[in-house]
């Protein structure tokens, strides 16, 4: 099913994931409304989708802030007189990811970008899609919430736990009132996110993970499915399971 006329919200939109599900989404003829706290990269994926004909508008913002979150989707409300699509896919690790190496800001600003962002997003669009009785949650989470470690970090497994335990509270909640919700759980991707981790993955490593444009398609295909039919969870991994035990940052020695 096209996704012509739809309109559709996408956080983290300025790179990696979300930047190509936007490029592919407009491709099929949805209006996308552009989420992310960098200007700069939301503005140039809009630009992308104007130059291929397509329409898209930009909100500069933090998923972690309600009332910013609430205005950006009763402007969108507003402006189309629906809202059809969610995907809720801001989100990021941290350097520190051990136990005792985590500083609480970054615990903090884990927590509220992977999971209370999608929380707010999710409360601010349900509304309308209530009044519509028809409407596509997508979440993005990680295997990191499926198999926690030291590698992905306790704060990022923990709140990718929570994205997946709350689409399955959506689908309860939401029942018969024409809303599903599903949610990607992807294994490693390659994204510029990698450049962030405490070790970056060797080239080689990278050309067997998944691509972004192989996710971007599952979202694609979740969100063009007909309203009858709901994925409610969806792993996408790489084929080849590679050894990470070089790529886990040790403690240093406690003095205690």
């Amino acid at each position: 099913m096209s996704l012509k006329g739809q309109v559709c919200i996408i956080t983290g939109a300025g790179s990696g994931i979300g930047r190509d599900a936007a490029l592919l989404m407009a491709s099929d003829s949805a209006t996308i409304v552009l989420v992310g706290r960098t200007e700069a990269k939301i503005e140039a994926v809009k630009a992308e989708i104007e130059s291929d004909g397509g329409s898209a508008t930009t909100y500069a913002l933090s998923v972690a802030d309600y009332t910013a979150v609430c205005q950006m989707v009763d402007k969108v409300a507003q402006t189309y007189g629906q809202i059809d699509v969610l995907v809720n896919n801001a989100g990021h690790s941290s350097l520190h990811r051990r136990l005792l190496n985590s500083p609480p800001e970054e615990v903090q600003q884990v927590i509220d970008s992977n999971l209370i962002g999608t929380f707010f997003c999710t409360q601010a669009v349900v509304p309308t899609m209530l009044k519509a009785q028809s409407g596509t949650i997508i979440n993005v989470s990680s295997l990191a919430g499926v198999t926690p470690g030291p590698f992905s970090g306790f704060a990022y497994g923990a709140a990718k736990a929570g994205v997946i335990n709350f689409t399955e509270f959506l689908n309860a909640d939401l029942k018969n009132t024409g809303i599903r919700a599903s949610v990607l759980i992807p294994g490693e991707v390659n994204t510029p996110i990698l450049d962030k981790r405490p070790i970056t993955p060797e080239e080689d490593a990278k050309r067997g993970m998944v691509d972004v444009a192989e996710t971007s398609a599952v979202i694609h295909l979740i969100a063009s499915l007909p309203p009858r039919t709901n994925i409610p969870q969806l792993v996408i991994r790489p084929t080849w399971h590679r050894n990470l035990a070089d790529e886990i940052v040790e403690l240093p020695e406690l003095n205690i």
